[in-house]
Protein backbone atom coordinates (compact mmCIF):
# COMPACT_ATOMS: atom_id res chain seq x y z
CA UNK A 1 0.00 0.00 0.00
CA UNK A 2 1.25 3.55 -0.96
CA UNK A 3 1.27 5.99 1.97
CA UNK A 4 0.76 9.07 0.08
CA UNK A 5 -1.72 7.63 -1.39
CA UNK A 6 -5.24 9.46 -0.95
CA UNK A 7 -7.66 7.17 1.00
CA UNK A 8 -10.33 8.56 -0.82
CA UNK A 9 -10.56 9.05 -4.48
CA UNK A 10 -10.47 12.84 -5.91
CA UNK A 11 -13.53 14.11 -7.53
CA UNK A 12 -13.25 15.88 -10.82
CA UNK A 13 -14.36 19.83 -10.34
CA UNK A 14 -17.90 20.90 -11.85
CA UNK A 15 -18.50 21.46 -15.44
CA UNK A 16 -17.94 26.00 -15.81
CA UNK A 17 -20.78 26.00 -17.14
CA UNK A 18 -22.61 23.90 -14.40
CA UNK A 19 -20.78 26.13 -11.53
CA UNK A 20 -21.64 29.31 -12.99
CA UNK A 21 -25.66 28.15 -13.40
CA UNK A 22 -24.69 26.95 -9.61
CA UNK A 23 -23.42 30.59 -8.46
CA UNK A 24 -26.45 32.24 -10.72
CA UNK A 25 -29.09 30.06 -8.66
CA UNK A 26 -27.03 30.92 -5.36
CA UNK A 27 -27.01 34.57 -6.54
CA UNK A 28 -30.70 34.64 -7.04
CA UNK A 29 -31.27 32.78 -4.03
CA UNK A 30 -29.66 35.50 -1.89
CA UNK A 31 -31.54 38.58 -3.82
CA UNK A 32 -34.70 36.79 -2.72
CA UNK A 33 -34.15 35.21 1.01
CA UNK A 34 -31.95 37.91 2.44
CA UNK A 35 -32.90 41.25 0.17
CA UNK A 36 -28.97 41.75 -1.10
CA UNK A 37 -26.79 40.36 -3.25
CA UNK A 38 -23.32 38.24 -2.10
CA UNK A 39 -20.89 40.06 -0.21
CA UNK A 40 -18.06 39.36 1.85
CA UNK A 41 -15.78 42.24 2.83
CA UNK A 42 -18.93 44.38 4.97
CA UNK A 43 -18.32 41.08 6.97
CA UNK A 44 -14.61 42.41 8.26
CA UNK A 45 -15.56 45.72 8.36
CA UNK A 46 -17.93 44.79 11.32
CA UNK A 47 -15.88 42.45 12.60
CA UNK A 48 -13.14 45.45 12.81
CA UNK A 49 -15.76 47.34 14.83
CA UNK A 50 -16.66 44.68 17.30
CA UNK A 51 -12.49 43.96 17.94
CA UNK A 52 -12.26 47.49 17.85
CA UNK A 53 -14.92 48.34 20.58
CA UNK A 54 -13.90 45.07 22.53
CA UNK A 55 -10.08 46.50 22.93
CA UNK A 56 -10.61 49.94 22.51
CA UNK A 57 -14.41 51.21 22.46
CA UNK A 58 -14.26 55.09 22.69
CA UNK A 59 -11.63 55.70 20.04
CA UNK A 60 -13.41 52.60 17.83
CA UNK A 61 -16.76 55.12 18.39
CA UNK A 62 -15.11 58.32 17.18
CA UNK A 63 -13.63 56.90 14.09
CA UNK A 64 -16.09 58.03 11.23
CA UNK A 65 -15.59 54.82 9.49
CA UNK A 66 -16.15 52.36 12.35
CA UNK A 67 -18.45 54.40 14.70
CA UNK A 68 -21.62 54.13 13.26
CA UNK A 69 -21.31 50.07 13.29
CA UNK A 70 -20.94 50.08 16.85
CA UNK A 71 -24.58 52.24 17.64
CA UNK A 72 -26.53 49.59 18.30
CA UNK A 73 -23.62 47.39 20.36
CA UNK A 74 -23.94 44.53 17.66
CA UNK A 75 -21.51 45.00 14.91
CA UNK A 76 -21.95 41.25 14.33
CA UNK A 77 -25.43 41.07 13.88
CA UNK A 78 -26.24 41.30 10.06
CA UNK A 79 -26.87 38.85 7.35
CA UNK A 80 -23.26 39.06 5.66
CA UNK A 81 -22.13 38.01 8.89
CA UNK A 82 -24.19 34.61 8.49
CA UNK A 83 -23.79 34.41 4.78
CA UNK A 84 -19.72 34.50 5.04
CA UNK A 85 -20.05 32.08 7.78
CA UNK A 86 -22.23 29.81 5.68
CA UNK A 87 -19.54 30.28 2.76
CA UNK A 88 -16.73 29.01 5.05
CA UNK A 89 -18.21 25.88 5.96
CA UNK A 90 -19.99 25.18 2.61
CA UNK A 91 -16.66 25.35 0.87
CA UNK A 92 -15.16 23.22 3.93
CA UNK A 93 -18.00 20.80 3.76
CA UNK A 94 -17.54 20.98 -0.33
CA UNK A 95 -13.82 20.15 -0.39
CA UNK A 96 -14.12 17.73 2.14
CA UNK A 97 -16.45 15.87 0.55
CA UNK A 98 -14.96 15.88 -3.05
CA UNK A 99 -11.33 14.63 -1.17
CA UNK A 100 -10.02 17.72 -2.42
CA UNK A 101 -9.36 19.13 1.57
CA UNK A 102 -5.62 19.99 2.22
CA UNK A 103 -3.97 22.95 4.17
CA UNK A 104 -1.34 24.28 1.08
CA UNK A 105 -0.29 27.46 -0.96
CA UNK A 106 -1.54 27.07 -4.66
CA UNK A 107 0.29 28.40 -7.34
CA UNK A 108 3.99 28.15 -8.53
CA UNK A 109 6.62 27.13 -6.42
CA UNK A 110 9.66 29.30 -8.18
CA UNK A 111 9.36 31.39 -4.84
CA UNK A 112 10.33 30.32 -0.93
CA UNK A 113 7.04 29.25 1.20
CA UNK A 114 7.75 32.30 2.90
CA UNK A 115 7.72 34.34 0.24
CA UNK A 116 4.37 32.95 -0.93
CA UNK A 117 2.66 33.54 2.02
CA UNK A 118 3.65 37.02 2.56
CA UNK A 119 2.69 37.62 -1.29
CA UNK A 120 -0.55 36.13 -0.69
CA UNK A 121 -1.31 38.15 2.53
CA UNK A 122 -0.21 41.64 0.78
CA UNK A 123 -2.64 40.47 -2.28
CA UNK A 124 -5.47 39.80 -0.46
CA UNK A 125 -4.85 43.28 2.27
CA UNK A 126 -4.47 45.32 -1.11
CA UNK A 127 -7.52 42.94 -2.29
CA UNK A 128 -9.56 43.93 0.68
CA UNK A 129 -8.73 47.89 0.79
CA UNK A 130 -9.37 48.20 -2.85
CA UNK A 131 -13.00 46.63 -2.05
CA UNK A 132 -13.36 48.83 0.91
CA UNK A 133 -12.93 51.85 -1.08
CA UNK A 134 -14.76 50.50 -4.20
CA UNK A 135 -17.56 50.22 -1.41
CA UNK A 136 -18.27 46.31 -2.37
CA UNK A 137 -15.70 43.46 -3.16
CA UNK A 138 -15.97 40.97 -6.13
CA UNK A 139 -18.88 39.21 -5.20
CA UNK A 140 -20.29 42.81 -4.01
CA UNK A 141 -19.42 45.04 -6.70
CA UNK A 142 -19.08 42.54 -9.26
CA UNK A 143 -21.35 39.89 -8.89
CA UNK A 144 -24.14 41.27 -7.37
CA UNK A 145 -23.79 44.73 -9.10
CA UNK A 146 -23.81 43.30 -12.48
CA UNK A 147 -26.83 40.91 -11.65
CA UNK A 148 -28.89 44.42 -11.46
CA UNK A 149 -27.37 45.67 -14.52
CA UNK A 150 -25.40 48.39 -12.60
CA UNK A 151 -22.76 49.65 -14.78
CA UNK A 152 -20.25 50.16 -11.43
CA UNK A 153 -20.20 45.91 -11.54
CA UNK A 154 -19.00 45.72 -15.46
CA UNK A 155 -16.24 48.25 -14.55
CA UNK A 156 -15.35 46.76 -11.27
CA UNK A 157 -15.16 43.58 -12.62
CA UNK A 158 -13.36 44.97 -16.36
CA UNK A 159 -10.57 46.68 -13.69
CA UNK A 160 -10.14 43.80 -11.17
CA UNK A 161 -9.68 41.30 -14.29
CA UNK A 162 -7.16 43.34 -15.68
CA UNK A 163 -5.60 44.37 -12.07
CA UNK A 164 -5.40 40.44 -11.67
CA UNK A 165 -3.72 39.78 -15.20
CA UNK A 166 -1.32 42.24 -14.79
CA UNK A 167 -0.20 41.87 -11.02
CA UNK A 168 0.15 38.41 -12.16
CA UNK A 169 2.56 39.31 -14.65
CA UNK A 170 4.25 41.04 -12.96
CA UNK A 171 4.93 38.48 -9.92
CA UNK A 172 5.57 35.56 -12.46
CA UNK A 173 8.21 37.44 -14.61
CA UNK A 174 6.58 37.78 -17.83
CA UNK A 175 4.47 35.94 -19.84
CA UNK A 176 4.38 32.18 -19.19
Amino acid sequence: MNPSAPSSPTRPFWPPLVAGLALGLVLLLTFVLTGHGLGATGFFTRLAAWSGGVVAFDSTYDNPYLGPLLDDGKPLASWITWQVLGVALGALAASWSAGRFKVRLDGIHRTRRLSRGLMAFGGGALAGFGARVAAGCTSGVGLSGSATLAVAGFVFLGAFFAAGLLASRLVKGGPQ
